[in-house]
C-alpha cells in the first residue's frame, strides 16, 4: 500500500453526478468507477444509520485489492441525538411504549450496546476482506473533556475490540495549550489515531485548531473546509456548512505538514469532507499531486473473494 491515501467522505454525493461519474452511471457502478481514481474512501452515510453486512459485502466485491475503507461511528454511538426514525426496528424495540420524544439523546445502557454489536457486525465482511480501515469516532462539541469521557472513549474502544478508532474531537478543551499533551499521551498510550483537522478558525478559540499530530502509526486528516459564515448556522444542508474549495497556498501549508508526519508513522490518510460542488475531487487530487500520490486511472480487477458470504 502506497504510504498516503487520498480521498473524500462518501462517495455517493449527488453533485459529483455528470461532473465526476458519468452521466447514466448505475448507483452500484459508482464505487468501482471511484475506486478507479482514488484508493480510500470515508464512508459517512453510517453515522446517519448503522450499516448493512451486504452493503460491506458488496463494497468488498467492487473495488480492488489495495482499496480501503474508513466508517464513521453511527450518532448513537457517539453521544449524538438521533431521531427516532433513524435507529430501525431493533434499536426502537427498547424504547419504553410511552416514549414520545423525536430523539434520542441517551439511549438505554442495552441499546447502546445493541447498535456498537450492529456496527460492529455490519463491517466484518471488509475486515476479513483486509479493506477496513478506520472507525472514525467525531465526538460532538458538548463532548469535552473530563474523566468520564476519557472512560467513554475507552469503552468504545473495547467494544470495537477488532478494530481500529480514529478519535475527532470537536471542543477546544482537549486541543488547547493547556490540555493539548495530554490528550495526545491518552490517544498514544491506548493506540488511538488522533484525527488532525482543517476547519474554520475563529478568534473565541470554539473550534479545534488544525494540528498536524499523529499517535499510533497511522495519521489521519480531515478538510472540513473554512467556511466561517456557515459553521455554526442553522437550518441549512451539510453541503452548505462544507463549502469551500482549497486554494493551492492553503493545501500547498498542509501537504508540507503531512509530509513532515509521514515520517513518523506507516500509513497517512488525508480525507477531503468541504462536500459541495465536485470540491472534495477536486482537493483531492490536487493534494494527491502535492504528496507525489497522484497516480494515473487506477486499472480495477475485481475478483470474488472468499468467505465473505453472508
Amino acid at each position: 500500500m502506497d504510504k498516503y491515501s487520498v480521498g473524500t467522505c462518501s462517495f455517493t454525493d449527488k453533485a459529483l453526478d455528470g461532473a465526476f461519474y458519468p452521466k447514466g452511471i448505475k448507483p452500484a457502478e459508482r464505487i468501482t468507477f471511484y475506486a478507479e481514481h482514488f484508493n480510500v474512501v470515508e464512508i459517512d452515510s453510517s453515522y446517519y444509520a448503522l450499516p448493512s453486512e451486504r452493503n460491506s459485502y458488496l463494497f468488498a466485491q467492487r473495488t480492488p485489492a489495495d482499496f480501503v475503507f474508513h466508517f464513521k461511528a453511527f450518532g448513537l454511538m457517539t453521544q449524538h441525538r438521533v431521531g427516532v426514525k433513524q435507529l430501525g426496528r431493533s434499536l426502537n424495540a427498547h424504547l419504553p411504549p410511552d416514549f414520545d420524544d423525536p430523539y434520542v439523546q441517551t439511549p438505554p445502557p442495552e441499546m447502546l450496546r445493541q447498535a456498537f454489536d450492529m456496527f460492529y457486525g455490519a463491517l466484518m465482511p471488509l475486515k476479513l476482506a483486509g479493506k477496513l480501515g478506520l472507525i472514525l469516532f467525531q465526538y460532538p462539541p458538548y463532548f469535552t473533556k473530563h474523566s468520564d469521557n476519557l472512560d467513554y472513549i475507552l469503552q468504545c474502544k473495547e467494544w470495537m475490540k477488532d478494530y481500529r478508532l480514529a478519535i475527532e474531537f470537536r471542543h477546544n478543551s482537549w486541543t488547547n495549550e493547556q490540555e493539548l499533551d495530554a490528550t495526545l499521551e491518552f490517544l498514544r498510550d491506548n493506540d488511538l489515531s488522533y484525527v488532525s483537522v482543517d476547519e474554520p478558525q475563529f478568534s473565541s478559540g470554539v473550534t479545534v485548531p488544525p494540528i498536524a499530530a499523529a499517535t499510533n502509526d497511522t495519521a489521519y486528516i480531515r478538510f472540513h473546509g473554512r467556511n466561517t459564515k456557515n459553521w455554526f448556522r442553522r437550518k441549512i444542508t451539510v453541503a452548505e456548512r462544507f463549502d469551500y474549495l482549497y486554494n493551492h497556498e492553503e493545501l500547498a501549508e498542509w501537504a508540507a505538514k503531512i509530509k513532515n508526519l509521514a515520517n513518523e508513522v506507516d500509513q497517512v490518510h488525508v480525507m477531503f469532507n468541504n462536500c459541495m460542488h465536485i470540491y472534495p475531487v477536486q482537493n483531492a487530487r490536487d493534494m494527491a499531486a502535492m504528496l507525489g500520490a497522484l497516480q494515473t486511472k487506477r486499472k480495477v480487477e475485481l475478483i470474488d473473494q472468499p468467505g465473505l458470504g453472508i
